[in-house]
């Protein structure tokens, strides 16, 4: 099942723009190139199951399943069946935190003990630096990865982050770019904390649900080890083998701390999320917020996995939750994610109004190939698909 288009339109504008979408030879002509690209690459890859969802500003072009939930009860993969994100998740998180932001809840330059007091690093004066903007941009002071290795042991989140207070720091906050699990996680009391000020006690997992999932119609996600096992249609993990894939239980780590790797979403719901980080919706995420998200914070290496195959890089940062990357004098937004046996992507250009989510149930290099392709592919018919809206713009306004 796939699917072209949704029921979202609220003015003409928006009616124009879907007919634009539906009859554009050149986007038409884009997504059929993609699609044969893609099919190509799965079958290369012989990934079971696949679900992707591409976005056009308020019109989703392409939201479709491939393959199979399970090499072991071959049910086609669909366009509500639900895979892990991994790190994908968050992206989320800072959404979530931006919408507090937007309720001037939280304040993105806020110090993390103004909301969780016990919190505390080896130095007392980096303690009182560390703010929510560092929180999400890994730039907190602490080494690479500290502690994911008990998040992988199932450990829980809050003796996990009181465990931080016994690390070395390697830099000042907000000079330092070093990925984090563990400290990223320290969102999800933050905003639990700051949330108590509606007067509701709410975990960050409730949070996610009222203010990100519910508003956006993404009926088939949640941020639960229990909701992920309970539902039907799920793609089931896999790893590789020589004689080919075979699955692999689903694990409880990274739900443990789920702002960095703990939520769940189908393809459907991750065009309506493209959708509205396309800022489609501004009654849950503004411009303003967004233009934060997305505000490069701090540098990153360049040589990063995620971009081995990315073409013409002129630079990558990290933002509030997302990768920020110049490409080929385009400024994307990325995340890619990998969790037990589940690989993802994501990558928008806010400029174009164009997104793309690829999620796969095995680890594999189709997920990173398809982004940069995407985007290539999207260049190479960029202009004709321009003068062809305008063109029909302009028979409208006529």
């Amino acid at each position: 099942m796939a699917i072209s288009c949704l029921p979202v339109w609220q003015s003409q504008e928006e009616v124009s723009a879907e007919l634009v979408s539906q009859y554009n030879p050149y986007e038409q002509q884009f997504i059929e190139a993609l699609e044969d690209t893609l099919q190509y690459l799965i079958d290369d890859s012989r990934v079971p199951g696949v679900g992707i969802a591409v976005v056009k500003d308020s019109t989703p072009l392409l939201v479709k399943g491939y393959g199979i939930r399970s090499v072991k009860q071959p049910d086609s993969v669909d366009i509500h069946t639900v895979f892990r994100l991994a790190s994908v998740s968050k992206g989320f998180a800072s959404g979530l935190a931006a919408t507090l932001v937007r309720d001037t809840l939280l304040h993105w330059n806020d110090p993390v003990v103004q909301y969780l007091p016990s919190f505390a690093l080896v130095s007392p004066e980096q303690t009182q630096a560390v703010t929510v903007k560092h929180v999400l941009s890994h730039t907190t002071g602490l080494p690479y990865h500290a502690y994911t290795n008990l998040v992988e042991a199932n450990k829980e989140r809050d003796d996990m982050i009181a465990l931080l207070s016994e690390i070395d720091l390697i830099g000042e906050a907000g000079r330092w770019y070093s990925y984090q699990n563990v400290a990223y996680c320290i969102i999800e009391p933050v905003a639990e904390v700051a949330a108590i000020e509606t007067a509701k006690v709410e975990s960050f997992q409730t949070l996610m649900e009222n203010r990100i999932f519910k508003p956006l119609q993404m009926n088939d996600a949640s941020v639960w080890y229990n909701d992920m096992m309970e539902v039907d249609n799920k793609a089931v993990p896999h790893l590789p083998s020589r004689r080919g894939w075979y699955t692999t239980p689903i694990s409880k780590n990274y739900y443990n701390v789920p702002s960095a790797g703990g939520v769940n979403a189908s393809p459907l719901d991750m065009a309506q999320w493209l959708m509205a980080l396309l800022g489609n919706r501004p009654d849950v995420l503004p411009t303003e917020v967004l233009d934060s998200l997305f505000s490069p914070q701090i540098k990153t290496p360049i040589e990063n996995r995620y971009f081995s195959r990315w073409k013409q890089l002129e630079g990558a940062y990290y933002g509030l939750g997302w990768r920020i990357v110049h490409q080929a004098g385009d400024t994307i937004a990325f995340h890619g994610g990998y969790a037990n046996g589940y690989r993802t992507a994501i990558a928008l250009d806010r400029n174009k109004k164009i997104g793309i989510c690829i999620l796969a149930n095995g680890s594999s290099s189709l997920v990173s190939r398809v982004v940069p392709i995407f985007l290539d592919l999207y260049r190479k018919y960029e202009d004709d698909i321009k003068a062809w809206e305008v063109q029909v713009n302009e028979e409208v306004a006529d």
